[in-house]
């Protein structure tokens, strides 16, 4: 069904600079829409010679200076003539030139232009800085136009975001003063927007022949994401190598997409840590895209290939809104999912695992689910999800990994999704059946508490509205951290299956009854006796409801009309925090 976008709220008194044509504003939002590709785009500036598309070949070297018959002269002699027309020709012949200035490509890799088309709604964009050319380096490399960044301004299913492409075939994609200036105008442009930006990054770092003014724009990178982090979405898609400084501004932003055997990310290359240290590694074993979705969760998507990158980009901004001060999009309501009774799902057997993702498709829309570091930390689900056409944030523990209990790893991946739904006004629903917190010596010397507590940080910090399904076990730290109604959770939900106490019956037995057992002549009938009467009185959620710690026991089968209810009644919910300038999270 097509899903209409809500009318674009005003982000400011001053007026936009990114137009948005009538027909944008009304098309329909398709999620998960996936378009077949062209080789070569439709010009968006003028003519263009058929040499944009270009050879695709191995690229050898990265481009340095324009083609001399096509070179721009400083300081050239004025013209004999002076008309309009002429001008016009000359406009032509400039843009023509500016968007041919790389080289060849890499084997089965787009252009950055050809990148941008992709991602955007067809003939949306609008580039900025075209003209702009690299600064002078002494060094004869020459002055291309663009220098290396392509920027500007679009639309995605109708809603304006801003987007910059690094261009791989001029200067190798590095960063020198005029790229870096190029794309901090963008993200002003976007803050005073209050869209969304998008960065394609395929570069080689510093851009070495301009020196420290390399550096320091890196620098500058790094401070407008700041800037913006919590004011509008950043996201960025690596589609080559990002190395050096290049790699800090993706890992501020929002969410990074990775491809599959493409992209790499590292601060320091294998060559350099051979030299230095001696150690042998390659660049996917090091910060291949594998390795930052499952290793050390430094991306959150990972894609096949770049068209699928860029279909991710859509899917995910499709739930989210355009910035901090306008709600997320609301849809028509899609359906309740048919075919699964949530009665049966939850096994008899206490140690039996099952699929978190089979409860979480019977209560959202549709059935669809948008996973953030879906192969990072797999025993906590972190996900994209609409309820009655209004996006929530689903946190939920996953019993098919580890039993679902938080470790570090999981404890920081949900943290963070927790600290961004609530920068962005998007409702969180938990999900509990965690047995609590990983316990070991690698864990606590790893900093298991203070790397444990960023969760509890930002579940007692989040303000949107919190509703929380306790589904099974909800043992120990696990029960407090994971929505509690004491972290400020508005709505507690359990099911008849849900067992909520300090530890499991068998640990809390052992624990209790120690003299006992040793002393008793049949221990284990004893023990048997003891968990059972435990478990009649603990290993319920009927203690918890006395206390008024959870609002109501529900059949299975209602979850997902009590949760519609709650967030309807939580919609106008206001929760005013003490003035500060900020908290200070246990980083």
């Amino acid at each position: 069904m097509p899903r209409v976008p809500p009318p674009r709220l005003p982000y400011s008194e001053a007026p936009s600079e990114v137009a948005v044509t009538p027909e944008a504003t009304t098309s329909p939002v398709r999620r998960s829409a996936r378009r077949t590709p062209t080789r070569v785009s439709e010009p968006t500036v003028g003519p263009i010679s058929p040499a944009i598309a270009g050879p695709v070949t191995d690229r050898t070297a990265p481009h340095i200076a324009d083609p001399p018959d096509r070179r721009i002269t400083d300081g050239a002699a004025p013209r004999a003539t002076d008309r309009t027309a002429d001008r016009l020709a000359d406009l032509e012949g400039r843009r023509a030139r500016a968007v041919t200035s790389g080289g060849p490509r890499r084997r089965g890799e787009f252009g950055a232009r050809e990148r941008i088309d992709l991602l955007l709604d067809a003939g949306s964009f609008t580039e900025t800085g075209l003209f702009v050319r690299a600064r002078p380096t002494g060094d004869g490399s020459g002055r291309p136009y663009g220098d290396g960044v392509v920027t500007g301004h679009g639309t995605i299913d109708g809603r304006p975001v801003c987007v910059f492409a690094q261009d791989s075939t001029v200067f190798g994609g590095s960063m020198g003063e005029a790229f870096g200036e190029k794309t901090l105008a963008l993200m002003d442009l976007a803050l005073k927007t209050g869209c969304p930006v998008i960065g394609l990054n395929d570069g080689g770092g510093a851009r070495i022949q301009e020196g420290v003014a390399s550096l320091a724009l890196y620098a500058e990178l790094v401070r407008r994401n700041v800037r913006a982090s919590g004011v509008i979405p950043q996201i960025s898609v690596v589609l080559g190598p990002c190395a050096g400084g290049a790699a800090y501004s993706p890992a501020i932003t929002d969410f990074t997409v990775m491809v599959d055997g493409a992209s790499h990310m590292f601060v320091t290359g294998p060559d350099v840590i051979e030299a230095v240290t001696g150690e042998r590694t390659g660049a996917e074993e090091l910060g291949g895209a594998r390795t930052s979705n499952t290793v050390n969760g430094n991306a959150h998507f990972l894609a096949t290939d770049e068209v699928d990158a860029l279909d991710t980009v859509r899917d995910l901004l499709s739930y989210l809104p355009a910035n901090n001060l306008e709600r997320p999009p609301q849809y028509a309501p899609g359906a309740a999912p048919a075919g699964l009774c949530l009665d049966s799902v939850v096994p008899d057997r206490l140690g039996q695992a099952y699929d978190m993702r089979d409860i979480l498709r019977a209560v959202v829309d549709d059935g669809e689910l948008l996973q953030v570091q879906e192969l990072f930390a797999p025993n906590i689900i972190c996900a994209f999800a609409l309820v009655e056409g209004g996006t929530v944030g689903v946190v939920a523990n996953q019993p098919l990994h580890a039993a679902g209990v938080l470790d570090i790893d999981a404890s920081e991946k949900a943290a963070r999704f927790v600290r961004f739904c609530d920068a962005f006004g998007i409702p969180l629903l938990t999900f509990t059946d965690v047995p609590g917190y990983l316990s070991g010596v690698r864990q606590e010397q790893a900093g298991i508490i203070r790397r444990g507590a960023k969760l509890l940080y930002a579940y007692a910090e989040a303000t949107v509205p919190k509703v929380t399904v306790v589904v099974r076990k909800a043992y120990g730290g696990g029960y407090a951290v994971m929505g509690s109604k004491h972290l400020g959770a508005d709505i507690n939900l359990a099911w008849p299956t849900a067992r909520i106490a300090v530890m499991g019956a068998e640990g809390a037995v052992g624990v209790l009854h120690r003299r006992e057992l040793a002393a008793a002549e049949d221990p284990e009938a004893l023990r048997a006796r003891l968990v059972a009467a435990y478990e009649s009185t603990h290993g319920t959620p009927y203690l918890a409801a006395e206390r008024g710690y959870v609002d109501a026991v529900i059949a299975p089968r209602d979850t997902r009309s009590h949760i519609c209810r709650a967030l309807r009644a939580l919609r106008g919910k206001r929760a005013p925090m003490p003035e500060r300038r900020h908290g200070n999270i246990p980083l």
